[in-house]
């Protein structure tokens, strides 16, 4: 064998060793993504009682973790192909204190989701968002969190069965970086105790310095994110 196939071979062989190497840490250094425990965000309670104080009527609601699912949705080029990408999770926790009577009275609280059980299609993915991307496994963050600043579009009015759109803007925290999202909501009343919704938004990864690990087969990873979440919330009373 002559010394520069000696050579190549050395350098793939070493190259070899790299990527495994790197595959190995990415798939060790992820954690379990169990969740840390029960999930739970800030209540608008205060909000609650101060209405119940005041004479007035609005309900608070809680979002139903087991009913409920946040995902996102991004783009990219594996092996070749392209591939649509989703992302799930139902430990999702919020809630929501609405007037039937005077729905612009409506507020929306903190909506806090445990990104560290987001799942998708593929393990090695699911460990590349948890110790890489999102780095969930670090308990600092482990949560992901949207607090509304102002709702506006909602109806004057308010049907049972019958869905009405609105917009609802604030402030989403991914790690330790915060941006401002905008988020198109449509909700459907149920019942009085019941409520059904969903709410979409796109952000972008370079917004929080998301960086993808550069692994074999995978390509042109988008930099829009589409967030969806889709929920059921249920009447609940503080003082029960």
């Amino acid at each position: 064998m002559s010394r520069t196939a000696r050579l190549v071979l050395s350098v793939v062989g070493l190259l070899a060793v790299v990527v495994i190497g790197a595959l190995a840490y990415i798939w060790v250094s992820a954690g379990s993504g169990e969740a840390s425990g029960d999930i739970s965000a800030p209540t608008l309670e205060a909000q609650f009682e101060d209405a119940v104080d005041a004479g007035d009527n609005r309900i608070l609601f809680e979002i139903v973790p087991e009913e409920s699912q946040v995902r996102f949705l991004i783009d990219e080029v594996l092996r070749g192909q392209p591939k649509r990408v989703i992302g799930r999770t139902n430990q999702v926790a919020g809630q929501v204190l609405v007037s039937f009577d005077s729905p612009q009275n409506s507020e929306v609280g903190p909506i806090r989701v445990n990104v560290r059980t987001l799942v998708t299609d593929d393990e090695f993915r699911n460990r590349a968002i948890r110790g890489q991307i999102l780095q969930s496994q670090r308990d600092e963050f482990e949560f992901a969190q949207f607090t509304p600043t102002e709702i506006s579009g909602l109806p004057e009015s308010i049907t049972m069965g019958t869905p009405f759109t609105f917009t609802i803007q604030g402030d989403l925290q991914i790690r330790d970086i915060t941006r401002p999202v905008t988020f198109e909501a449509r909700v459907t009343p149920i019942s009085e105790d019941r409520i059904h919704g969903t709410a979409t938004a796109q952000v972008l990864r370079s917004d929080y310095g998301l960086e993808i690990p550069r692994v074999p087969g995978v390509a042109d990873v988008s930099n829009e994110v589409d967030l969806e979440i889709e929920f059921i919330a249920q009447a609940v009373d503080p003082g029960a």
